[in-house]
């Protein structure tokens, strides 16, 4: 399980059996969510509102640096 990032208490990963389409999953505590890297919609989400924002406001700072990871790992 690859981490990414720690920002603010979340935690940013993806898994090592990833599948289509490219998505990071986030935790803090026991909330959880999943963000398409794409689109940058919430596939899945166990935050509070104003959690979630920080969390897309995160991902959305740091979108390429995802994909490019995404691509290096399950292309490699």
């Amino acid at each position: 399980m690859p981490t990414l990032l720690i920002k603010d208490g979340f935690k940013f990963f993806f898994y090592a059996n990833e599948h289509l389409p490219k998505h990071i999953h986030v935790t803090k505590g026991d909330d959880y969510a999943e963000i398409d890297l794409e689109s940058l919609t919430v596939i899945e989400n166990y935050f509070r509102g104003s959690e979630i924002k920080k969390v897309l406001k995160i991902t959305k700072e740091n979108n390429e640096y995802f994909l490019r990871k995404w691509d290096e790992y399950f292309k490699g």
